[in-house]
C-alpha cells in the first residue's frame, strides 16, 4: 500500500527536484562569476536545504544530532557511512558552516545540473575509482586545500553506497591521505541512517515516511592518534550507531 501510494507523490517529488536544480544551475552560475565564492557557496547551501524540503511532499524528513560541539575555524575530515545521494545533499545542508567539500567519483563530474557544476567549480575533486594513480594526487590537493583554507571535505570509505543500510568495508587508503597531507584536521565520524530507505523501490518510486538521521560524532584531532587507531576510532563510532 505504502509503494502505491508513493507513487504520485514521488513524480512531484521528482518534478520539483529538477526544477530546483535548474534553477540553481542557474544561480550557481551567476553567483560564482559576478559574486565569488562566498555567493556561490551559499546558493549551493540554500539549493540543499530546498532539495531536502522536496521530500516533505513524500512525508520524508530529515534531521541531524550532534554528540558535541565542533570547533570552527579548523580543517575537517567528515567521514561517514554510505547509504544513498541524500547523503551528500544533507551533509552539505546541515554541515554548510564548515565549507564541505567532496571527494566524489568522476562520473558524477558531468551531466547533472547543479550537482555536476558544484563538484567541478565549488572546491571538490573528482576520483576515478579504477585508476588509483588519479585518485591519489586528488584525495592529496583535496588535504592541501582543507588545511590551508580551514574548511571541510567528506569522505565515504565504503566506496559504494548500501542498498540495505548495512555497512560494507571501510577502506582506510583515503582517510589515510587527507591526515597525512591536512595534519591539523579534526576527523569527524558521521553516522548516516535511513537514507537507503527513499530508494528502496529503486529509482521509482520513492520510499514514503522515511526519517533520514544524521548523527555527527565527536572530533578526533589527527595529531594525537597514530592512524590506524584514529581509523578504528572512526569507523567504530560510525557503525555502533547505525540502526538495525
Amino acid at each position: 500500500m505504502k509503494k502505491l501510494i508513493s507513487i504520485p507523490l514521488s513524480f512531484i517529488v521528482y518534478v520539483l527536484v529538477l526544477f530546483i536544480l535548474c534553477i540553481f544551475h542557474i544561480i550557481q552560475f551567476v553567483s560564482l562569476h559576478l559574486f565569488g565564492y562566498e555567493a556561490h557557496k551559499r546558493s549551493v547551501d540554500w539549493m540543499g536545504f530546498f532539495l531536502i524540503k522536496a521530500l516533505l511532499v513524500n512525508l520524508t524528513t530529515a534531521k541531524v544530532e550532534f554528540k558535541a560541539d565542533l570547533p570552527e575555524g579548523k580543517p575537517i575530515i567528515f567521514v561517514a557511512n554510505h547509504q544513498g545521494v541524500y547523503d551528500i545533499i544533507g551533509i552539505g545542508w546541515f554541515l554548510r558552516k564548515y565549507h564541505p567539500k567532496y571527494v566524489s567519483k568522476i562520473e558524477l563530474g558531468k551531466g547533472i545540473p547543479s550537482i555536476s557544476y558544484n563538484l567541478n567549480h565549488g572546491g571538490s575533486v573528482l576520483i576515478d575509482r579504477n585508476d588509483p594513480k588519479q585518485a591519489l594526487p586528488a584525495l592529496k590537493k583535496m588535504a592541501e586545500y582543507i588545511q590551508a583554507n580551514n574548511r571541510s571535505t567528506v569522505i565515504y570509505p565504503e566506496g559504494t553506497r548500501s542498498r540495505d543500510g548495512k555497512p560494507g568495508h571501510f577502506a582506510s587508503n583515503g582517510v589515510k591521505i587527507l591526515c597525512k597531507y591536512a595534519p591539523d584536521a579534526l576527523v569527524v565520524p558521521i553516522t548516516i541512517n535511513n537514507s537507503w530507505k527513499i530508494f528502496q523501490y529503486g529509482v521509482f518510486p520513492l520510499g514514503l515516511g522515511t526519517r533520514l538521521r544524521f548523527t555527527v560524532h565527536s572530533a578526533i584531532a589527527v595529531k594525537e592518534f597514530d592512524f590506524n587507531t584514529l581509523f578504528e576510532m572512526t569507523e567504530k563510532a560510525i557503525i555502533g550507531d547505525i540502526e538495525n
